[in-house]
């Protein structure tokens, strides 16, 4: 990088990091600086500006903002316990669809009924399409809903609204810019057991979506699908979901190393199953973050009080330039 000593030699005040933060700030730098440098040091200078612009760009992630999606997470947890069909939870079924209505996207419900050990349950899944222009797609996807716990309180703060809050404020950042592959943002619903987790009784927005991508040819555009799960805790560490497909897996922790994440994405794990499985075993690649050291699991403690603005802004920075990765494969 011998062109950028002599550059701060000459303005010692500049740094080059002043100009990576956001794409304008490195237009701007590009825009006013090639002119000059050139003429001092030859067109090497615009090679080296485009070069630094190039590997700039993937290691600063689009603004994602962990506050709003601290915000969003608040709101979801403001209506109270959110089980599968309660007043709450269609609540906040409108609360999404509000937020999503405001964004450059394709708003998609899907309802269904869910077949559930005390009998038959409404739920609807809400997606939001960014359609891109390459025949591919990508899924970003978590739950909305809370276990139903009859006479507690369980707001699911961490569990149910993390997700919900981060999914959120990832929609509003990918509908600032056109995409290359359809990304779908889904939240669903049902994910959380009735009775005691089992295959039937578990995941049923991701089963039954799954089921119906598979049947009308979405299923097979599908490069990847990345679950959140859990991912507010304050204490943060997402494990190494180990039921997810390892490349897939690989790109997220390689991104998150490369910016300045490593330390909250583990190097242990275990198998979890999780809303990323149904697409799993129908050949998708998937992966699930998830944070499942969290005490306060399925506890009326899972209150915003143990999550963090900043816990969501590492996840979701991650995810979205992981989502840009994947669109440039």
């Amino acid at each position: 990088m011998f062109g950028a000593q002599v550059w701060l030699k000459k303005d010692p005040r500049r740094s080059v990091i002043d100009y990576l933060p956001g794409r304008d700030r490195r237009k701007r730098f590009f825009r006013q600086s090639t002119a000059r440098l050139e003429h001092q040091h030859g067109t090497r200078w615009r090679r080296w500006a485009l070069a630094l612009i190039a590997i700039a760009t993937p290691l600063t992630a689009a603004d994602f903002s962990g506050a709003s999606a601290f915000k969003y997470t608040q709101a979801a947890v403001g209506f109270g316990p959110r089980p599968s069909w309660s007043t709450a939870n269609r609540q906040l079924q409108a609360y999404i669809r509000a937020q999503l209505r405001m964004l450059k996207c394709e708003l998609i419900e899907d309802p269904f009924v869910g077949k559930t050990p005390k009998g038959d349950v409404p739920m609807t899944n809400i997606i939001a399409k960014f359609p891109g222009k390459s025949g591919h797609a990508i899924a970003v996807t978590g739950h909305f809903d809370t276990k139903l716990f009859p006479g507690r309180k369980f707001v699911g703060a961490n569990d149910g609204g993390s997700s919900t809050g981060l999914l959120l404020e990832l929609a509003r950042d990918l509908s600032a810019t056109p995409r290359v592959d359809d990304v779908y943002i889904v939240f669903f619903d049902g994910e959380e057991a009735v009775g005691d987790w089992s295959e039937t009784d578990s995941v049923y927005g991701s089963r039954h979506l799954a089921y119906k991508w598979k049947a009308g040819g979405t299923l097979a555009k599908l490069k990847a699908l990345i679950n959140v799960d859990m991912i507010g805790d304050k204490s943060l560490g997402v494990l190494i979901e180990e039921n997810s497909t390892y490349s897939l897996r690989k790109l997220v922790w390689d991104t998150a190393s490369e910016l300045g994440y490593k330390a909250y994405f583990l190097e242990t794990g275990e198998k979890v199953d999780d809303d990323h499985m149904p697409f799993l075993k129908l050949g998708v690649p998937s992966l699930d973050l998830i944070d499942f050291d969290y005490d306060p699991w399925h506890k009326d403690s899972d209150t915003m009080d143990k999550s963090s603005p900043k816990s969501l802004e590492i996840v979701g920075t991650v995810v979205l330039e992981s989502v840009h990765r994947i669109e440039r494969q």
